[in-house]
């Protein structure tokens, strides 16, 4: 049979995908109609649920390749060949909004990373604000359930939504720098291929000899940075939605490439106290004038995906997916994403979603896990435990490359907020880094925005904001005309 046949599933032959078996031109359709169930069951089920956060995206194929070999620092193999090109896939997404929501909107970006690495994959997941509102995990669902639309009237952007918002942040002092990005013009864009991109986590590099390094991420576009302002983002959302992913897609079809530097910031672990602030505090951020960027590689992206729904909505990141050389700090926001991230795939698309061919790795994939639901990898043989005899002992377990990392822990069982919050200073300095007419755009969108909010939580938010910067909270204050 001619492979451009019409087929069932089940690959048999369908001659007429028009018309339900019926009794009769204009009788009951008959429930035997196998070929109108199939079909209309499989569209009952063609969506799966949305992620809570990240749900509407972007996504483009391409490599990675690093400039020097990085071995001092980390052992990570995909790092060490300057003529090596690691194939990768990124997905760029809106953190709030649902899958309906404009491009433009105010929001913070995902920008995420996978790595199909020699080593297995490795996931970079990060924003494309440098800072984050919080600094514990356990405060996440809090964050988002305020950030979510009223769950009574479910409408996004109205009075309650604003005052709900504010609210929180207004009880939330350690969330003071993140407005100073979010309602500045970064937070509103129209293309993904001109946002910077960064961890907002810290992680350890481990090279070789155990030695351990702390390292944040940063990538930024070799075709520059550009925002759009506030105006400008809501006429967007009127007449073209889904710009960004336009431009992505549009610019890879005519063959024209999208480039970034990645580049990492490093802190000897001995020195993590020596700053004003708590290096793993994911409200703050590293000093580029004390600790420089370092370029590391070029990410490369020269190729649409052939399907979104297989490529960009199944598409699964996570901080938890890591290789040799790359390890967790105890950043507390990461430590709760390599649980939550996980969890979530699980959720949405299966306990085996590793094996849907955009998540899978491409090298081989040797364990005894097996079964649960969609499982299409074969089992290796009957030894499906280890250790074991009758299967020549496999799979074994990998020897070590190199030496690993020797980390003392000691400390008493604690629920206990740290100690540097230092919640203000870095939220004020980038108010004065701003130009005159990027401090007006901040000040006008956080007063647009927080206009909205009843007069007690604007009084709240204005001691934040005062004690940040007067000038900046005098501005504010003026605006909101308490």
């Amino acid at each position: 049979m001619k492979k451009d046949y019409l087929t069932t599933n089940q690959g048999a032959p369908v001659t007429d995908d028009q018309n339900s078996l019926s009794v009769g031109e204009r009788g009951p359709v008959l429930i035997k109609d196998h070929i109108l169930l199939e079909k209309i069951a499989h569209f009952d089920r063609e969506r799966i649920p949305e992620r809570v956060v990240h749900a509407k995206g972007a996504g483009a194929h391409g490599y990675f390749k690093p400039y020097k070999n990085m071995y001092r620092y980390t052992k990570a193999n995909f790092l060490q060949d300057p003529s090596k090109e690691t194939p990768i896939f990124v997905r760029f997404s809106i953190v709030v909004g649902s899958k309906g929501v404009a491009d433009t909107v105010r929001d913070v970006r995902g920008f995420s990373i996978k790595f199909y690495t020699n080593e297995g994959n490795y996931d970079l997941v990060g924003n494309h604000i440098p800072v984050f509102f919080i600094r514990d995990a356990i405060k996440f669902p809090d964050l988002i359930h305020a950030l979510k639309p009223d769950p009574v009237s479910n409408i996004p952007g109205d009075s309650s939504a604003n005052s709900r918002f504010w609210d929180y942040i207004s009880l939330t002092p350690e969330a003071t720098n993140m407005l100073t990005y979010l309602f500045s013009d970064i937070g509103t864009i129209k293309s993904y291929r001109f946002i910077e991109g960064f961890s907002v986590n810290t992680y350890k590099w481990i090279n070789a000899k155990g030695k351990a390094i702390y390292v944040k991420y940063h990538w930024i576009p070799l075709g520059g940075i550009k925002s759009i302002n506030s105006a400008e983002s809501k006429r967007l959302a009127g007449i073209d939605p889904d710009i960004a992913s336009r431009d992505l897609f549009d610019t890879l079809a005519k063959g024209i490439p999208v480039e970034y530097e990645l580049f990492v910031q490093m802190i000897d672990i001995k020195d993590e106290y020596k700053f004003d602030f708590d290096p793993l505090d994911d409200t703050k951020v590293w000093p580029e004038d004390i600790l420089p960027l370092m370029p590391i590689g070029k990410i490369v992206l020269n190729r649409n995906p052939k399907n979104f729904f297989a490529e960009v909505e199944q598409s699964a990141f996570c901080p938890a997916t890591i290789v040799p050389g790359i390890d967790f700090s105890n950043d507390k926001i990461l430590q709760g994403r390599v649980f939550s991230y996980t969890d979530t795939q699980r959720y949405r698309l299966g306990t085996n979603y590793l094996e849907i061919p955009i998540n899978r790795p491409k090298v081989p994939v040797n364990n005894n896990q097996q079964d649960g639901f969609m499982q299409i990898m074969p089992n290796h043989s009957s030894t499906n435990y280890y250790p074991n005899s009758l299967g020549c002992g496999l799979p074994k377990q990998s020897p070590e490359n190199g030496i690993p990392e020797k980390t003392y822990v000691e400390g008493y069982e604690v629920r206990k907020a740290i100690s540097k919050k230092n919640d203000y200073a870095q939220a004020g300095e980038r108010y004065c880094s701003l130009s005159t007419i990027e401090q007006d755009h901040l000040v006008s969108n956080i007063v647009e925005s927080l206009s909205a909010a009843i007069k007690p939580i604007q009084e709240r938010m204005l001691v934040h904001f005062m004690k940040a910067n007067k000038e900046f909270g005098k501005r504010i204050e003026k605006g909101l005309k308490i």
